[in-house]
């Protein structure tokens, strides 16, 4: 009789749905009619100042009334997006250019090569090995195995150096949470290891298989919010074949609630680097010796825990320390540490600082590798361990490389290059020949004859000089009619560079131009270039991305009726921020995944760790300044605004879904004009990092198709 009862239910469920899409495909293209979003009485004094909150309540991402508001936005969404003539044949479009080998670079390990492969729509890429790059290569993991809806994913994996066991972290539905394992390579079956509650952690292997380090947090208390803030990671080792409650306690800070910690095992298994974060990029440094190889226990030593710098540990030469810093150099330089020497003596410097940022630096076959950016493409240059020049990797063009990881000890390591019309090559490097040689170029649909890159610098509200790169078809006409799409980020860092991307083809592919931005508060120019976008400078990356809008503008690509932004994340934010501030600029905005909520960001997983780029509503200063840009409470009811489509995932558990649900809210509630304000909110999805590619490819050429059909640009299937 329940079932009876269920099915009934069910069935006038259904045909209600299929009713409100019908009535709401016929006015889809008009103002769409949006839920009535409840509001709370809800105020925060912050520094004598009162803020309303009345959209509190869509924080609780679990409750019923949150999800009831979910289903009823995606209904509206849905319809909207089901009546647009572009769906369907930009979704095949964007599935046509999906659809080739992607791979990811090799390593090496115990005389194995390991790297990952997708055959095209794979929901997930399947990690292979061979004992040759020209060997058949054989399945390490296929996480397609993992789930039936190709929502579990590798979050990191980590080879023994015999090469033997692969201890691997899987995540679910998008989440930052992951658990890990430890894969038997010649049998292909899972040890009893189990490590649980793991985040923001890789894994390290001490030389002797016996184990690896690891970090991890408490278990959350039963019923608690997963959304809850993260603190006091702790650093472990695990033995193989004991369980998790006798991992043994390498490093933590019961005093530092915000300190986290990564490791990294020498390349002569004398030491493990020790990473010590807390937000931002400024870090501590410090070295554990270990016994032949065997983790035998004792304290860290400190090598710098001031945070005043970024530290990244490079090579272990004897008793020299090799490290990469900022210190004293925002474009970054190499240093030498002598261990034995007294704390009190300078360090040596390696390599100076140079005009290009310095963005990596590894050690293989007795050659310093160093990675820069110059204008926002890559340079590499190769150094003795000694710090003297030896030349430069030759690459294919201007455009983004990266890799070169490998041992001390290996002859060649592995890098990938692409640019914004040249998809992702893969290449083998000899170290000593200073040769690059093609391993893998993927056969695409992409025909990048027909297309064109060019460099470009806008004059930012300041007088700074901001680059920019342009990728469209060859011939295209200035007449300020293109439909163009500009894309930004600009925190934490966080260089932008030009690189190939399905979205940004088949945007061109179906006539349009596309931009990108490295614009402050990004690692394009080094430190300072980042720090001239954080806490009170943060208004610079908004002056950025609106003075590149407007070079578009008055140098004929296009006009504000046909720009579209994007930007995810960090760049969500962005690109809401800068919605509110000149909506006159723009026709249509697709923010994904964005922190919205300036005041309360703080308060969710790892949104405390941001503090160093964004400030804190905490301190009054900082509160003035996020409040002034905060997207969710600088809507302009009045104005214009231009067509937006926000985009979140349910699971998000790194920037909360309740960012977009308030501000989507806001937007909604506001008198900002017919163009629609909509929201779509992926289910089984989390930040990014992980999603299938089915879920890829519907919300990507949802993007497009809602820029598209704002614009009233003809879409024919391919």
């Amino acid at each position: 009789m329940t079932m009876k009862k269920n099915a009934m239910a069910h069935k006038a469920l259904t045909l209600a749905v299929l009713t409100f899409l019908a009535l709401n495909q016929a006015r889809a293209q008009s103002a769409p009619t949006y839920p009535v979003t409840a509001k709370v009485e809800q105020t925060d004094s912050y520094h004598g100042t009162s803020v309303a909150d009345p959209y509190r309540w869509l924080e609780d991402d679990n409750s019923e009334q949150t999800k009831a508001w979910v289903k009823s936005q995606n209904l509206v969404t849905d319809a909207y997006l089901a009546a647009m003539p572009q769906r369907l044949p930009v979704r095949k479009l964007y599935t046509d250019l999906y659809n080739f080998e992607k791979f990811g670079i090799p390593f090496k390990e115990g005389g194995r090569y390991f790297w990952t492969r997708n055959n095209g729509l794979q929901q997930q890429a399947v990690l292979y090995t061979a004992k040759s790059p020209s060997d058949k290569p054989e399945i390490a993991l296929d996480p397609n195995t993992l789930s039936k809806d190709g929502t579990a994913a590798l979050g990191g994996y980590a080879a023994s150096r015999d090469g033997k066991l692969l201890a691997y972290g899987v995540a679910a539905a998008g989440s930052d949470w992951q658990t890990w394992k430890v894969r038997d390579l010649t049998t292909g079956r899972d040890l009893a290891d189990k490590l649980d509650w793991v985040k923001f952690s890789g894994a390290a292997w001490t030389p002797d298989g016996k184990g690896f380090f690891y970090s991890r947090y408490e278990e959350p208390a039963e019923g608690a919010s997963l959304t809850g803030a993260n603190y006091f990671q702790k650093l472990f080792y695990h033995r193989l074949g004991t369980p998790q409650s006798e991992d043994q306690l390498v490093a933590s800070n019961p005093s530092e609630k915000e300190w986290g910690f990564g490791a990294e095992v020498s390349d002569d298994g004398k030491a493990v680097f020790i990473t010590v974060w807390k937000g931002g990029e400024k870090n501590g440094l410090m070295l554990l010796p270990l016994s032949k190889g065997e983790f035998v226990g004792g304290e860290p030593k400190p090598i710098s825990l001031a945070f005043d710098a970024q530290y990244v540990p490079v090579a272990l030469n004897g008793n020299t320390l090799i490290v990469k810093t900022d210190k004293d150099a925002p474009r970054g330089r190499l240093v030498a540490i002598d261990l034995n020497a007294s704390r009190k003596q300078p360090w040596k410097t390696l390599v100076a600082e140079s005009e290009d940022a310095m963005t990596g630096a590894s050690a293989v076959g007795g050659r310093l590798l160093l990675s820069y950016l110059r204008d926002a493409s890559t340079v590499v240059r190769i150094h003795d361990m000694q710090g003297r020049a030896k030349g430069e990797v030759k690459l294919p063009g201007v455009g983004t490389a990266s890799g070169f990881a490998g041992r001390t000890s290996d002859k060649e390591t592995f890098f990938s290059y692409t640019s914004l019309t040249t998809p992702t090559e893969t290449y083998r490097f000899d170290v000593a020949a200073n040769k690059a040689t093609l391993f893998k170029r993927p056969q695409t649909a992409f025909d990048a004859e027909q297309f064109e890159t060019q460099r470009a610098f806008v004059t930012s509200k300041d007088g700074s000089k901001v680059p920019i790169f342009i990728a469209h078809k060859k011939g295209l006409v200035l007449d300020g009619n293109n439909p163009t799409l500009l894309y930004g980020y600009g925190g934490f860092n966080v260089p932008m560079t030009p690189s190939y991307g399905i979205t940004a083809a088949t945007w061109m592919k179906m006539g349009g131009v596309y931009v990108l931005a490295a614009i402050r508060g990004g690692g394009e120019y080094g430190s300072a270039w980042h720090e001239a976008g954080t806490k009170l400078k943060k208004q610079n990356v908004f002056d950025d991305f609106i003075a590149a809008g407007e070079w578009l503008v008055a140098n004929k690509y296009t006009n504000p009726s046909k720009l579209a932004i994007n930007g995810g994340s960090n760049g969500g934010l962005l690109v809401g921020a800068v919605v509110n501030q000149r909506p006159d600029l723009f026709g249509a905005a697709v923010p994904q995944v964005g922190v919205m909520d300036m005041l309360r960001y703080q308060k969710f997983t790892i949104g405390w760790a941001w503090e160093p780029d964004y400030g804190s509503s905490d301190k009054a200063d900082e509160f003035k300044a996020l409040l002034a840009y905060s997207p969710l409470h600088t809507v302009k009811a009045g104005a214009k605004y231009p067509a937006i489509l926000v985009t979140t995932g349910d699971h998000d558990d790194r920037v909360v879904p309740a960012h977009s649900f308030k501000y989507t809210a806001a937007l909604q509630a506001a008198d900002t004009g017919a163009a629609p304000k909509l929201i779509r909110i992926e289910t089984q999805a989390g930040h990014g990092a992980g999603k299938p590619t089915s879920k890829i490819i519907e919300e990507r050429a949802d993007m497009l198709s809602f820029i598209a059909n704002t614009f009233k640009m003809p879409v024919t299937q391919p």
